[in-house]
């Protein structure tokens, strides 16, 4: 299936010992297919390399970049459907256009697309997730 994994749903499960990194291996043995767009890869970028060591950043994007099971979206269109966090609606964006099953986040700010009816964006918590990917 197709999904979107905010920042830190990202970087919690890229962890070789992490309990979320099956997440991570769906992607890389390609039982979900990632989605992405250049602003969330800048933001990957930006926000791995305040978490870990030098060089590990660039293997992670290096990694996306370079797997099959990614897929490149371009938005045409922002539907602007987060107001608390206006940054978290590149997310959002990238869900709908690619046609996305998840949105794979923690973040309360997502929260609100529980109440819009469209464009229909399905968020899931990363635990939840897992669980999913067990089943």
């Amino acid at each position: 299936m197709k999904i979107v994994l905010d920042t830190n749903s990202l970087i919690q499960s890229v962890g070789i010992h992490s309990p979320y990194r099956p997440v991570w291996n769906s992607i890389l043995e390609g039982e979900n297919t990632l989605c992405v767009t250049n602003d969330i890869l800048e933001e990957y970028l930006e926000i791995l390399q305040r978490f870990f060591r030098p060089g590990f950043a660039e293997v992670v994007i290096d990694t996306i970049t370079e797997c099959p099971f990614v897929e490149f979206i371009t938005p045409y269109y922002q539907f602007n459907l987060i107001d608390a966090d206006p940054d978290d609606n590149k997310f959002v964006d990238c869900a709908i256009c690619a046609d996305a099953k998840y949105i794979v986040t923690n973040d309360r700010h997502f929260d609100v697309l529980k109440t819009i009816r469209f464009p229909e964006v399905d968020i899931i918590a990363l635990k939840e997730f897992v669980k999913l990917l067990h089943k």
